[in-house]
């Protein structure tokens, strides 16, 4: 019996060390550009990654968005943007080929309502997603994630005081990454 555990953990240790030194995939910083659903908000942002490391398979992601609540107004529906940040790490589930890498995320987001429909300056909560980047060459992807985030935000100032930002998080975009 030990000695099949032991022949488990050698296999792993192996696959793992050869899988990252023949991925040709860029693991260096990264930064992207990406559209963004939270729950009903919409918005676009930025996000910028560290270098990766524990044998490639662990990084931190922060991201900054500008989002737009739909509410009523004066008995018009409108758009009020606001903003968030988050700030997260990204665990490499591993990889399909040499294009396609698989990765989960989760970490903190903070954020910064309106005047206009939110009583707070700020909120804070969680989010978890996983995600697939799809590549070009072997630094430049697309990527799609798809996860949920809770904040226990509520529009307090909209008469019906309608929760934002908690629910479904659904995300793509482009991002390079550097050598």
């Amino acid at each position: 019996m030990k000695q099949l555990a032991l022949f488990k953990l050698i296999s792993l240790v192996l696959i793992t060390n050869a899988e990252a030194q023949v991925n040709p995939i860029h693991k260096g910083l990264g930064c992207g550009l990406q559209v963004i659903q939270y729950q009903k908000d919409f918005g676009i942002g930025l996000n910028a990654t560290g270098p990766y490391f524990a044998n490639d398979r662990i990084a931190i992601r922060a991201r900054v968005n500008m989002v737009f609540n739909e509410h009523l107004k004066n008995g018009t529906i409108t758009w009020t943007p606001y903003s968030n940040a988050s700030l997260g790490i990204i665990g490499v589930a591993g990889y399909v080929g040499d294009f396609i890498k698989l990765y989960g995320e989760g970490g903190m987001i903070w954020l910064f309502p309106s005047a206009d429909f939110s009583s707070k300056e700020f909120m804070l909560g969680g989010y978890g997603l996983f995600g697939f980047e799809f590549y070009m060459n072997n630094s430049n992807c697309y990527f799609l994630e798809i996860g949920g985030v809770g904040t226990g935000a509520t529009a307090d100032l909209v008469s019906t005081k309608p929760i934002y930002s908690n629910g479904l998080i659904i995300s793509a975009g482009f991002r390079l990454h550097k050598k």
